[in-house]
């Protein structure tokens, strides 16, 4: 049979559809849309594999429209168009539901197109994207849509679809199929949420088992085989790549080993190896700091072990360096205070650089006329000497403040000593 497994075993009912329990549950605002039967120009947004053309297939049906289906990869204003004109046909006599998978590739002029048929209720847009619609699709259209965000399916939701699924392929072959409790799990821990992957295991799966006495028999060995690894999902263009990134400098910056070497496995796992390193190592800065200055060139240096090495054995000096990282003492001081510092240029406030400051290249012979009285501080003792070094307009400014960390408090301890005494 040439139609794909996951088209076949089609939801006939909200309740048959899974995941997604945040939008279609009992009085869920979607759910009730659904029921109504009145229903708005959508938006599905959220990874792929999850349900958003089942449900839009699904939407079609129970309201009695025809089902018109684009891509966005491949469509063009003319198939529009082309949609549009069966409204005065037999076909669109009860109204034409336009479903465009892949909205985030319509350009502007498109998706301008595709606006003036909303406008005047030619057609009713449910339209997919697997990227941030806030991002990618004109305003003019999300203005006049509901965005509903579908996220990736648990794994026992998927397994409830992979035993109806092997139900469904032993009815149509008329065969008993034996696909054991711990095969399915596998298959739903391991297809990364993605409810077409799972369904596509299910059916090679049957495919390649070995068949005795009319009973297909899938084994962990042939499914492990179709599932070598977890799909675990990763754009590097897309969101889920800034979440994963987020979420690992934000778990070393709280101090959590274990869910900092997990988005590291994620990122490695993917091949993302640029990304990692460079996390880490703005981390180290960031976050680290002055805390404890003498890690960040030794998260350098596992940087650039990993990066000599390459894949997979770069995950042991990155390993090691996050472990580093989540452990050290924290403090974002000269972080913040650089962002201090360019805050106040971006609302302009600076100023000339003071006279004693200024380069005594361009003051030939009348130096001392100009007022440049430059006190060199290794010429006093402490080697330090109180003199105006900001600008004018900002001389009492202050943008680093010391850390409460030992190494920043013995600094200010020091400097408090000598600072008090005034030449």
């Amino acid at each position: 049979m040439n139609t794909p497994l996951a088209d076949r075993i089609r939801p006939q009912t909200l309740d048959d559809i899974v995941g997604q329990k945040h939008l279609l549950g009992p009085n869920k605002p979607l759910r009730k849309i659904i029921e109504s039967g009145e229903i708005p120009n959508l938006i599905f947004y959220g990874p792929s594999g999850v349900g958003k053309t089942t449900l839009a297939t699904y939407i079609a049906k129970r309201t009695n429209r025809t089902l018109k289906k684009l891509n966005g990869t491949t469509a063009s204003t003319s198939d529009i168009k082309e949609v549009v004109s069966e409204l005065n046909t037999f076909s669109g006599m009860n109204g034409i539901l336009l479903y465009l998978d892949e909205i985030q590739y319509f350009n502007k002029k498109q998706q301008q197109v595709l606006l003036e048929y909303i406008e005047n209720g030619s057609i009713t847009l449910i339209a997919s994207t697997t990227e941030n619609p806030y991002f990618y699709v004109y305003n003019a259209i999300l203005s006049r849509s509901t965005v509903f965000e579908f996220k990736s399916v648990p794994p026992e939701e998927i397994e409830r679809a992979v035993k109806r699924a092997a139900d469904i392929i032993a009815e149509e072959q008329e065969i008993e199929v034996d696909f054991p409790e711990s095969c399915r799990k596998k298959i739903a821990f391991g297809c990364g949420g993605d409810v077409r992957k799972a369904m596509n295991a299910v059916e090679l799966s049957i495919l390649v088992a070995d068949e005795e006495d009319g009973v297909k028999t899938v084994t962990e060995e042939i499914v492990s085989e179709l599932v070598q690894k977890s799909a675990v999902r990763y754009d590097k263009d897309g969101d889920e790549h800034y979440d994963i990134i987020s979420a690992y400098q934000k778990s070393m910056r709280g101090s959590d080993s274990n869910a900092a070497l997990h988005y590291l496995a994620r990122l490695l796992e993917a091949g993302d190896l640029p990304s990692a390193c460079r996390r880490l190592m703005v981390c180290a800065c960031e976050d680290v700091g002055l805390a404890y200055p003498q890690l960040i060139p030794i998260v350098k240096s596992c940087v650039d072990i990993a990066q000599a090495v390459g894949l997979p054995e770069a995950r042991i000096p990155l390993a090691d360096a996050v472990v580093m990282v989540c452990n050290a003492p924290k403090s974002n001081s000269a972080y913040m205070g650089i962002n201090r510092a360019t805050q106040d240029l971006k609302l302009g406030n600076y100023g000339p650089v003071p006279r004693q400051l200024q380069n005594m290249h361009y003051d030939g012979e009348d130096n001392n006329n100009k007022g440049q009285f430059y006190n060199y501080p290794h010429d006093y003792p402490n080697h330090y000497v109180n003199q105006q070094y900001l600008p004018d307009t900002i001389r009492d400014r202050v943008y680093y403040e010391y850390g409460d960390n030992k190494n920043e408090q013995a600094y200010k301890a020091y400097w408090d000593k000598i600072k008090n005494k005034r030449y």
